[in-house]
């Protein structure tokens, strides 16, 4: 595992026990089992008067399968450790008054920068909840200057702890950097230019474009998606940082489709396909959000219960997905959209399909070789007829309980829409 995987993994341990309930362990934070599955949410809002949630607060973030709490004050960090969650962290609530708080990094002094993540990291204290600490969501280049201080100084007094900062999808605009939200001729070069000038723990980046797609009947629209995920992987690959995906869990807006159980898996499945180290999800709360998995009025709604079983889904295999490298993704012919990878795979020669399917090879340190499988469709049930590579057995893992059954090469494998499939291959 290289220093920078193994840094974001000493933020926190995850255990999943053999029903597949989530919790953290914090008797061996040297353990590599981090796997963020995030709520990206202000527990308290962006803007003051702040606020609380007494009957759907951190308890039912813990009880729908989340890990780690975004984001929290260090108040909440008490509470956080007694549920089993994680918390990335903002300023105290006499330290910031709105979300321009978060913009101003470049305009402050070094010593301005310096002291305000010491005093962060001081009023976290030695609370094995804290993981991290918010630093900026979808900077312009022209922050990055600023941006890197910040990483550093998280670096500096807080070791192991993970200075988030999200990126910008690949649909933000491009150009000079007056005249576009990321102010880079292309979107590689966005990235490039944020792995060396702000020198990050991880790359994080949002897109809905499964939603603006019509959850996916529009293959133009829907092609950001993918792109964007192996572009993003491919990058962070390249500099050897783990890669973090951000997805809705809400109508995004009022013309798109609402969260479903399909669209949920879809989202996590191709995100842990792609090799990414955990899903977060957008929104939690309503904020102004329609079918959020919790409602204006504070209640839980069904997409709160569709997606606790996407979570715990997740949770189940973390374990073994934590443990891999990815090897390679790939796609069944005819490609969803234009210009993604053909099989075959080194592991995957093939697959027989009704519906477009994704393939993410992994290989483990010990040699071990698994296979996501993931049916793409929104809409149909898949029936597929897996070949592997000369010589190659296949084993189906379970995400309730991972246990592993032999793939029945006569009868083939059924998933349903947008589900996903780990394999074994011997």
């Amino acid at each position: 595992m290289n220093s920078s995987l193994r840094a974001l993994c000493l933020c926190c341990a995850l255990v999943v026990s053999t029903h597949g309930a989530t919790k953290l362990d914090y008797s061996d934070v040297s353990r590599p089992e981090f796997f963020p599955i995030m709520t990206w949410d202000p527990q308290h809002g962006w803007a003051k008067p702040f606020t609380n949630n007494p009957v759907n607060g951190l308890e039912a973030i813990a009880e729908c399968n989340f890990n780690v709490a975004g984001f929290v004050f260090p108040k909440d960090l008490a509470k956080c450790k007694k549920l089993g969650l994680g918390g990335i962290l903002l300023p105290v609530e006499n330290d910031f008054t709105n979300f321009e708080y978060f913009r101003n990094w470049s305009k402050m002094s070094d010593a301005e920068i310096d002291g305000r993540i010491k005093r962060l990291v001081h009023d976290a204290g030695s609370n094995p909840a804290f993981k991290g600490i918010f630093v900026v969501d979808e900077p312009h280049v022209r922050e990055f200057a600023g941006l890197a201080k910040a990483v550093a100084a998280v670096k500096k007094y807080a070791p192991g702890k993970l200075a988030y900062i999200n990126l910008f999808p690949d649909y933000a605009t491009l150009g000079a950097p007056d005249q576009s939200q990321l102010g880079t001729q292309s979107y590689t070069e966005y990235l490039e230019r944020f792995v060396n000038e702000v020198h990050p723990q991880a790359i994080s980046y949002d897109n809905y474009m499964v939603e603006f797609s019509d959850d996916l009947k529009n293959s133009g629209t829907a092609a950001s998606y993918y792109r964007n995920l192996l572009e993003v992987r491919r990058v962070a690959q390249k500099y050897h940082l783990p890669f973090l995906n951000i997805v809705t869990s809400n109508q995004i807006r009022p013309n798109t489709p609402i969260p479903s159980p399909q669209n949920l898996l879809f989202h996590a499945y191709t995100t842990l396909a792609a090799g990414y180290r955990g899903v977060t999800w957008y929104t939690f709360y309503s904020r102004g959000y329609y079918y959020a998995p919790i409602d204006n009025d504070g209640n839980r709604t069904l997409t709160y219960e569709y997606l606790k079983e996407v979570n715990r889904q997740v949770a189940t295999l973390a374990p073994i997905l934590c443990r891999l490298e990815s090897t390679g993704v790939f796609f069944t012919k005819p490609a969803p959209v234009e210009g993604l990878p053909l099989l075959p795979g080194k592991l995957i020669a093939s697959i027989s399909s009704a519906t477009p399917i994704m393939v993410g090879e992994f290989s483990s340190p010990n040699g071990d070789a698994y296979a996501m499988i993931v049916n793409l469709s929104l809409e149909h049930t898949a029936q597929l007829k897996i070949t592997a590579n000369t010589g190659k057995n296949l084993s189906l893992v379970s995400a309730v309980d991972r246990s592993k059954s032999a793939y029945d090469n006569k009868h083939g494998l059924f998933l349903n829409a947008g589900q996903g499939m780990l394999l074994k291959i011997d």
